[in-house]
C-alpha cells in the first residue's frame, strides 16, 4: 500500500470520528442534533427549549443523595412483630425538610387559610389542628397545652401536633402552591399584588385554568395599557415539582444518615440511630454524657433531674434542637414522630418493589385505551364533574392481600375492612405508617428501622411531619 495515501486516509477517519464523539456537547445547544434547526428562534417554528436546566432546592429543603440501603430492623425484635424484616433496597436521590414543620410555619398556613377563604368557614376549621390530644392522658395535667402549645409565642418553633395525616397532606399541597406562586411573581410571570390575595393553585396554572390578573401603573391608568404576562409551562422549568410526605423508605434512608467514603461505593455497617454507636448520649469530649435526641428515659423519668437535665425536655423542643445527622436533618430520632406517605401492612417488607419502594399507590385509568384521560385520585376525578363510569381504578394499596380490589370498577367500595371480621384488626386503607419515636417514647423507638401505625384522620400530641420533593434529572447535581 503506498504510504503516503495512507496517512490521510487515517486523518480522515480519525476527523469524522472526532465530530461523532462530540455530537453529544451538542445537546445542550440552541440547534437541533437532529435536524439543524434552530431551537426558541421564531423564523424557526419558535419551539423553545430550557438549557442546562438545574433543580432549584426549595425553601426549607436539604437534597438527599439516593443509593442503595439496608432497610429494616438493626437490633433485635423486641415485640416479635416480623413486620420490617431487613431488605435491600434503592432510594432515589430527593429533597427533604431540614427541621419539622413548626406551631409558626403552619400558623401562617391557617393565617391564609382564614384570609383567602374569609367566606369558607369550614376550610379554616378543617386545617386546625386538634389541639385536645394533649387531653390523651387523662389523668395528667396537661391542660396548659390544650390553650398555649400551638398559639403561645414561646412555642414558635416547637414541632406541630395534632396534625392528621391528611391536614399534613393538604399543607404539603397548599406550600407547594405557594412556593411557585412566589417563584413566578419573582420571575416576572405573575403581577405581585397576587401574594396573600388569591388562591393561586399550581395545577390550575399549568391547566390554563388559572386567569392571570393583569396590572396597571396607576388607578388611572386604562385597562388597555395594564401590564400583561407571559404564560409559563412545565417545559420552561420555572414549576417545582410538589411538595409531599417523604415515603417510609426515604424517610428511613435520610435518618439513617448513611453514605461510603468517597469512591469508595461500600459502607461497611448499619446504625442502630441516626448517629454512630449503639449508645444514645454523645461521645464527643466536649459534649460527652448529653443526650442525642428527646425522649423517655425512663419511667416517670420526661428531662432528668433539676440542675443536670438529661434532654431538656419535657415534652416537645424546638425543631432544630440537639446536633443533625449527617444529611443536616435535625431531630430525625425523637422530638415527634412523623407521618410518611406508606399505608400500613405488615407484609411491605415483602410486596413492595426494591427500587423506590412505596404502597399506596391508587390509580385511575379509563377504559377505553384510546381515551388520553389519566388522574392519579378518584376525589379529582369525581371534582372534575366527569363520568365515573368511563374509569377503573388500580388499587395497590390492597396488593396481595387477598382481595379483590387491585383492578375494581371506580364506583365501587374501596376499603379492606370488609375484608375482616369487626374488631379483628385496626389496619385498613386509611391506616398510614408513622416513624422516628417521640418525646414520650422509649429509646428502641428512636431507630429509624421500627414503624407504627394510625389512621390517616386522626392525631395525637406526638406526631408531626416534614415534607419531601421529588428530585428531578442527574442524582447528584447537574451533569455527573
Amino acid at each position: 500500500m503506498n504510504r503516503a495515501k495512507f496517512i490521510p486516509f487515517i486523518l480522515v477517519v480519525a476527523l469524522i470520528l472526532s465530530a461523532c464523539g462530540s455530537s453529544g456537547s451538542s445537546l445542550d445547544s440552541d440547534v437541533s442534533s437532529k435536524t439543524g434547526w434552530n431551537f426558541n428562534d421564531p423564523d424557526m417554528g419558535n419551539y423553545k427549549v430550557k438549557s442546562d436546566y438545574e433543580q432549584e432546592t426549595g425553601p426549607g429543603l436539604i437534597m438527599i443523595e439516593g443509593g442503595t440501603f439496608v432497610m429494616g430492623r438493626t437490633s433485635d425484635d423486641v415485640l416479635y412483630k416480623w413486620n420490617n424484616t431487613p431488605r435491600r433496597v434503592t432510594v432515589e436521590t430527593f429533597y427533604m425538610d431540614e427541621m419539622e414543620v413548626s406551631n409558626n410555619e403552619y400558623r401562617y398556613y391557617l393565617h391564609w387559610l382564614k384570609t383567602v377563604y374569609p367566606e369558607l368557614k369550614d376550610v379554616y376549621t378543617n386545617a386546625l389542628p386538634d389541639t385536645l390530644v394533649w387531653r390523651e392522658n387523662r389523668l395528667s395535667y396537661n391542660d396548659p397545652y390544650v390553650e398555649d402549645y400551638l398559639r403561645h409565642p414561646s412555642y414558635n418553633t416547637y414541632p406541630v401536633v395534632g396534625v392528621s395525616w391528611l391536614q399534613a397532606n393538604d399543607y404539603c399541597e397548599w406550600r407547594t402552591d405557594r412556593v411557585n406562586e412566589l417563584i413566578l411573581v419573582q420571575n416576572g410571570f405573575l403581577p405581585d399584588t397576587i401574594i396573600g390575595k388569591t388562591d393561586f393553585s399550581t395545577s390550575a396554572y399549568l391547566a390554563g385554568k388559572f386567569e392571570i390578573p393583569t396590572q396597571t401603573k396607576s388607578d388611572t391608568e386604562s385597562q388597555e395599557e395594564a401590564e400583561t404576562y407571559d404564560r409559563v409551562t412545565m417545559e420552561d422549568g420555572f414549576i417545582l415539582p410538589r411538595y409531599r410526605l417523604p415515603t417510609e423508605a426515604e424517610w428511613e434512608y435520610a435518618a439513617r444518615g448513611i453514605s461510603s467514603p468517597d469512591g469508595q461505593e461500600i459502607i461497611t455497617g448499619n446504625r442502630i440511630y441516626p448517629w454512630d454507636g449503639h449508645n444514645v448520649r454523645y461521645a464527643d469530649p466536649k459534649t460527652r454524657g448529653l443526650m442525642q435526641a428527646n425522649f423517655k428515659r425512663a419511667k416517670g423519668d420526661m428531662m432528668g433531674v433539676a440542675g443536670s437535665l438529661n434532654d431538656g425536655g419535657s415534652i416537645t423542643l424546638p425543631v432544630d434542637s440537639y446536633a443533625p445527622n449527617d444529611f443536616g436533618l435535625y431531630n430525625m430520632a425523637g422530638n415527634v414522630n412523623e407521618w410518611v406517605r406508606d399505608v400500613y401492612r405488615v407484609l411491605s417488607p415483602a410486596d413492595v418493589d426494591d427500587f423506590r419502594p412505596y404502597r399506596g399507590n391508587k390509580f385511575i385509568t379509563p377504559k377505553d385505551p384510546k381515551s388520553k384521560l389519566t388522574f392519579n385520585y378518584i376525589e379529582r376525578l369525581k371534582g372534575n364533574g366527569l363520568d365515573t363510569s368511563l374509569f377503573v381504578v388500580e388499587d395497590y394499596r390492597n396488593f396481595r392481600d387477598g382481595d379483590k380490589l387491585t383492578n375494581i370498577d371506580v364506583n365501587e367500595e374501596t376499603s379492606t375492612k370488609s375484608m375482616y371480621k369487626p374488631g379483628t384488626t385496626n389496619v385498613s386503607d386509611i391506616t398510614r405508617v408513622y416513624k422516628g419515636g417521640s418525646w414520650k417514647d422509649r429509646a428502641y423507638w428512636l431507630q429509624p428501622g421500627t414503624r407504627r401505625f394510625l389512621d390517616e384522620n386522626k392525631s395525637t400530641n406526638d406526631i408531626g411531619f416534614r415534607c419531601a420533593m421529588n428530585r428531578v434529572g442527574s442524582p447528584k447535581g447537574y451533569r455527573l
